[in-house]
């Protein structure tokens, strides 16, 4: 998978590097671009932002580097190109699944108030946000995704089991962890993951997904339920 970012601080991502999305650059699994947007500023001391028309506080950043940056990362209109901005859609499971499938993303960065507007007419396919939060610039945003979109390129986490097995894949939050030693500061790991029974383990996980789920995310738990009683209506038939 091949994904160019758009940014004024091309320094922020040195953090993909390292690990297990540092490997893969290294592999050739995956291949990232970092851009600076002051290379393509025509103004002489390659600025970036501007105040905004109609008043209000803050800086927006200009047009023109950002269209600049954006046409040449993209000469032939073949990547997806997605703004990070609190305003746009929530990144879930769904959505990094989907994006996965993708072969090339470009990542536009927006910092201060936003960017001007008419970049998201002209250059942007879809906006993407992380939370309802604000936060200084989009560069953690793109981190993220690249990081949850990354783990679905085949090779980069070297088994398929790691993404079919864990929170969200199936629409419920994952079931508890356990390694070795049994017993640590009086905590024991719970029988049933001794005994080698294969079908009581996946019993067992699936009780403590649905009891995690119900708890901390309700919203999710009910969907699942509502999902699970349509098949099974379904399966009747």
């Amino acid at each position: 998978m091949k994904i160019k970012v758009a940014t004024i601080f091309p320094e922020m991502f040195d953090v993909l590097d390292v690990g297990i999305l540092g490997k893969a650059k290294q592999k050739g699994l995956l291949d990232v671009e970092i851009v600076n947007i002051r290379d393509y500023s025509t103004d002489k001391h390659k600025k970036t932002d501007d105040a905004p028309f109609g008043g209000g506080a803050g800086m927006v950043m200009t047009p023109q580097p950002l269209h600049s940056a954006i046409c040449d990362m993209d000469k032939n209109r073949t990547a997806k190109r997605i703004y990070l901005s609190p305003k746009g859609n929530r990144l879930d499971q769904d959505a990094v699944e989907r994006l996965a499938k993708e072969s090339e993303l470009l990542l536009v960065c927006g910092s201060y108030e936003g960017i001007d507007e008419r970049i998201i007419q002209l250059d942007i396919d879809e906006e993407i946000s992380i939370g309802d939060y604000v936060l200084t610039g989009g560069e953690l945003p793109a981190m993220v995704l690249i990081n949850a979109v990354a783990r679905y390129v085949e090779g980069v986490l070297g088994s398929g089991e790691s993404t079919s097995e864990e929170s969200f894949s199936e629409g419920l939050l994952e079931y508890p962890q356990y390694t070795r030693p049994q017993t640590f500061e009086g905590l024991s790991v719970p029988e049933v993951l001794l005994g080698g029974n294969h079908k009581l383990i996946e019993e067992w996980r699936l009780e403590q997904s649905l009891e995690i789920t119900r708890r901390r995310r309700p919203d999710l738990y009910e969907e699942y339920v509502k999902t699970t009683q349509k098949n099974t209506r379904k399966e009747k038939k």
